[in-house]
Order: C-alpha cells, then sequence, then structure tokens
C-alpha cells in the first residue's frame, strides 16, 4: 500500500516504508529471514550450543535508501538460522552412527555377494540375468541372515541404474492388500512410459494364501515382477498358482569363512579399526594413522563360528563389542585398545543357534533322529536328540517319536524296546525339563543299539496297499467270525462253526472269501 506523496511503500511483513524501486527486493529478505526465524523450535534453541533468544526488536525507522532490514534484526536472524542448521546437523550425524552395522555392509553390486555361489557366481544363469538387467520373478527361500535382502538391495542398485526399471520395497509384515493394489495402480501408469516395477515383498509367507492371489494376474500379465523373500518352506506357506509363475531359489546358510569375510570387510571399513593377530608396534605411525581400537582376528573367527550361519547376527555381535570399547577419545600413549577374544565373549553369553519349532528346522532334526536309530548310530541318534532339546524341542514330541521307532524299526526283534519307550514318555510327562533330558538320550541310544526289525511294520504297509488297490467292494467278514448276540443273528448263520482251537486244527479260514491263501508277510510274487 503507498504511504504517502513521496513514493514510498509499507512492507507488509515488519511495517516499514521502502521506495517502489526497491521494496520487491526487501520484501523477499525480509520473508526469508523472518521464515529461518520462526523455523528454530524452542527445542532446537535449547539443544543448540548458542544462547541467542529470539526476541523481536524494536522498530527502528530506516533511512529511506535502504535496502534491507536493520542491522541487529539481521544478526539476530542470521544466529537463529546457524543455530538451527547446527541442530539439524547434529541430528543427521547422529542418524548415521545410529545405522546397525548389518545395514551399512549391504552390498551394491554382484561382485559384492559373499557366498551362494551356486545360485549367483559366475556363469549361473540367474547371475547372466542380473547383468543383463533382466529380473525375474523369483521366490528367495532361506535362513535369516543368510542374504536374501542384500541380493534385493544389489537388485535395487542395477534398477536405479536404469532408466527403463523401478523398484519398490515392501514388507508383509508392515503392508496389506490395499498398499499392494496402490503400487499396482502406479505400475500401471509407469508401464504406459515403458517402466518395468520391481516388487521386492519381504516375509512374503505373512500374507494369507487368499491375499497372495493378489499378486497372481499382475504377476502374470507382467504388471509387476514380484520378488519375494521367505524364511518358511514356499511349498507350505505360499500359494502354489503363485509358485508356479515364480523361480524358487534356495540360500543356505553362510559358511564360517564366508561370515569370517563379511566381518574382515566391516572392519576395514571403518578407518579407525584395524584387523590383526596380536599387538603391533605403531612407533613408526603417526598418531593420525594409528587405529582406535584393533579388532584381533582370532575374535572374528571365533564370531564366524558361533553365529550359525547369520551374517547378522555376526555383525550385530561385532557392532556391540566395538561400541562398548570405543569411547571416541585420542589414543592412549600405550597404543590402542584391542578387542580380544575374552572381550567379544563377554558380550556374547550364549551360542546362537537356528531352530524353528513350527518351521522346517523342527521336522528336519526330528527324522535324523528317526533316521539315525533306524541305522543303528547311537552317536548320531544321542547328537540329533540332543540338539533338538537344546533348540527348545518339546521333549514330549520328541519321546513320542521315540515310540514310533521302537514299532517301526525295531517291533518283535526286541520287544522290551516298545516298553521302554512308553516309559521315557511317560517320565518325561512327569518331571519335565531340564530332568528329563537324560531320559530321552538313554532311550535313544538304547534303541540305535536294538536289534532292528521291521516285518510287521513292512507287512502293515502292504496290508495298506491291497486295500487302497482293491477294486469293487471289500469282501465281507465270513459268518463263522461274525458275532451273535441276537436270536436272528444266530438264524442268520452268524458265528455258525466257529470253535476255538489254532488255525492248523479248526478246519477255518480267518480270511475274507477269495484271500484263504494270501500272506502280507510273504506275499506272492516276492
Amino acid at each position: 500500500m503507498m504511504a504517502d506523496s513521496n513514493n514510498l511503500i509499507v512492507c507488509p511483513v515488519c511495517n516499514r516504508e521502502f521506495k517502489k524501486e526497491v521494496i520487491e527486493e526487501h520484501v523477499n529478505k525480509c520473508l526469508f529471514l523472518n521464515a529461518s526465524g520462526q523455523s528454530a523450535s524452542k527445542r532446537e534453541l535449547a539443544n543448540s550450543d548458542s544462547t541467542t533468544t529470539v526476541t523481536l526488536p524494536k522498530r527502528r525507522k530506516l533511512n529511506s535508501t535502504s535496502t534491507g532490514c536493520p542491522i541487529v534484526e539481521q544478526k539476530e536472524s542470521i544466529e537463529v538460522v546457524n543455530s538451527s542448521q547446527k541442530h539439524h546437523a547434529t541430528v543427521n550425524r547422529m542418524n548415521k552412527i545410529t545405522v546397525p552395522l548389518a545395514e551399512q555392509m549391504r552390498p551394491l553390486l554382484l561382485d559384492d555377494i559373499i557366498g551362494h555361489i551356486d545360485s549367483f557366481g559366475r556363469g549361473t544363469m540367474l547371475r547372466s540375468m542380473l547383468e543383463q538387467r533382466k529380473i525375474p520373478n523369483m521366490i528367495l527361500w532361506g535362513p535369516p541372515g543368510c542374504g536374501k535382502t542384500s541380493l534385493a538391495n544389489v537388485i535395487a542398485n542395477i534398477c536405479k541404474e536404469s532408466k527403463t526399471m523401478r523398484f519398490v520395497k515392501m514388507s508383509a509384515t508392515m503392508a496389506g492388500i490395499n498398499d499392494v493394489k496402490e503400487i499396482v495402480k502406479i505400475a500401471k501408469n509407469e508401464a504406459q512410459f515403458k517402466k518395468q516395477t520391481i516388487l521386492f515383498m519381504d516375509e512374503i509367507h505373512r500374507f494369507n494364501k487368499l491375499q497372495q492371489d493378489t499378486f497372481l494376474q499382475h504377476v502374470e500379465n507382467g504388471t509387476i515382477t514380484l520378488i519375494g523373500a521367505t524364511t518358511e518352506n514356499p511349498s507350505f506357506s505360499l500359494n502354489n498358482a503363485l509358485l508356479s509363475r515364480c523361480r524358487i531359489i534356495t540360500m543356505q546358510k553362510l559358511s564360517v569363512a564366508d561370515v569370517l569375510e563379511i566381518l574382515k570387510r566391516a572392519v576395514k571399513k571403518n578407518c579407525n579399526i584395524l584387523v590383526q593377530d596380536s599387538r603391533s608396534s605403531f612407533d613408526d605411525m603417526s598418531k593420525e594413522q594409528i587405529p582406535s581400537i584393533i579388532v584381533e582376528e582370532e575374535s572374528l573367527r571365533w564370531l564366524a563360528e558361533i553365529c550359525d550361519g547369520d551374517a547378522r547376527i555376526a555383525l550385530g555381535a561385532l557392532e556391540l563389542a566395538i561400541t562398548s570399547r570405543d569411547t571416541e577419545s585420542d589414543v592412549c600413549k600405550d597404543g590402542p585398545t584391542v578387542l580380544s577374544l575374552d572381550d567379544i565373549k563377554n558380550g556374547i553369553k550364549r551360542t546362537h543357534m537356528l531352530y524353528d519349532k513350527k518351521g522346517d528346522e523342527h521336522y528336519n532334526t526330528i527324522s535324523a533322529i528317526h533316521k539315525s536309530i533306524r541305522a543303528s548310530d547311537d552317536n548320531a541318534a544321542l547328537y540329533w536328540t540332543t540338539r533338538a532339546l537344546h533348540g527348545g524341542e518339546d521333549p514330549i514330541f520328541i519321546a513320542r517319536r521315540l515310540i514310533r521307532a521302537a514299532c517301526e524299526d525295531i517291533g518283535l526283534a526286541d520287544q522290551s524296546a516298545l516298553v521302554e519307550a512308553v516309559a521315557c514318555l511317560q517320565g518325561c510327562q512327569q518331571i519335565g525339563m531340564p530332568e528329563c533330558d537324560v531320559l530321552l538320550a538313554q532311550c535313544a541310544v538304547r534303541l540305535a543299539r536294538a536289534q532292528k526289525s521291521q516285518e510287521v511294520y513292512r507287512a502293515m504297509k502292504k496290508c495298506q496297499s491291497h486295500l487302497k488297490e482293491s477294486k469293487g467292494p471289500l469282501p465281507p467278514v465270513p459268518l463263522h467270525l461274525r458275532n451273535a448276540p441276537t436270536k436272528l443273528m444266530k438264524q442268520l448263520g452268524f458265528g455258525s462253526g466257529y470253535n476255538m482251537l489254532h488255525k492248523d486244527e479248526s478246519g477255518l479260514s480267518y480270511m475274507p472269501q477269495g484271500m484263504e491263501d494270501y500272506d502280507f508277510f510273504n506275499p506272492p510274487g516276492v
């Protein structure tokens, strides 16, 4: 608005008068400084090192030729801006520090992937496709910490370098069907511009099979390329129709050598940490070159051995040990701090072991117990039984399987084996864990050492097979074998001619008509 006839205009921000030629430049500066001052919250000002308090200065009339805000006002505003910038820099630095070491070590290139030579090594079909930037629909199946998300990170980097692909990462633990539909909607729009959408769905087994049907049409028509990651067996946890459209990539646990290599890379990535076997002299090094912490290779090897092939567990333990020793202080006169094996052991009291009481490891381990008993390998039977208990398996479940083994594999060769297996089950029910561990171990070893006979089991299987393959109605029970509790049944001949003599003396046949000479223990043609 016009102030007077002298062609002066009042600034709408600070209410000061300026000439028409400079008012526009002044308003821009005034808006910027006021916005910066207001963006600094009370918490930011309290946390900053600056002691400046934001106060509105008294209005001072400027010379009509002035082009900016008062000097005092500019100074205070600049101090607020600097304080705010300093606070945000501190927050950014803290966020960078709190990124887990396992996340920092995610590979970006195919050559950075450690292990899984059979799946992603040079010359494999999958590697060749990824190098050509052709991403197939696939399900990554493997235990935690084996590198499923790391592979997805490499694929995301491939998509980032390409102008024709877009990578979307989701987790079934936090996303729902509506989120997937939204991604598909965007993917259809992107497809009009020749841009393919790659959808990585972590923990895809968390979607039930009805929810998994959402992917079918869009995967089939190419709207999205699906990459799923799961720790559960896809045969049981994923929809068969979805499996037929994706390639299953089985990823095994990382070996000790693979995990050790990952740990070494993690240590070398930090310029303040050096890997070596023992203390060394740093006399020839300047203070800036001397690392603050030395990690002994022996401690890294121990971590690689106890993490059960889980790189995330190993990196997390290493990060915890380093953080506890790194005080961010100057190197002391005696040299850098040595992170020894004992230091890491003190922070990790229990060995990590993968065992899912409802997943594949549950059934794989119990199968190993039974087959070790069948093969009379008492040492292996003891190992697998103890390992199942160490993983937290229900002792009653193991005892029931031992009863089955006593009948199926030992049978009539040692009839007392079944009695002892049942007694083992009752003992486990009475005393529970941890006292019943020795009962299970003793029973497993005793069954493994017993004489084996599958005569009854095999005869039973042949009888079951015969019943399944029978054509037409099953033969009726012979009249002389039927019960006759009523007068009518006796008149019909039920129970007629029955006697209690041995089969060789009674003259009766106890098999149905037409099967009198059939022997399941020695079937014809065997």
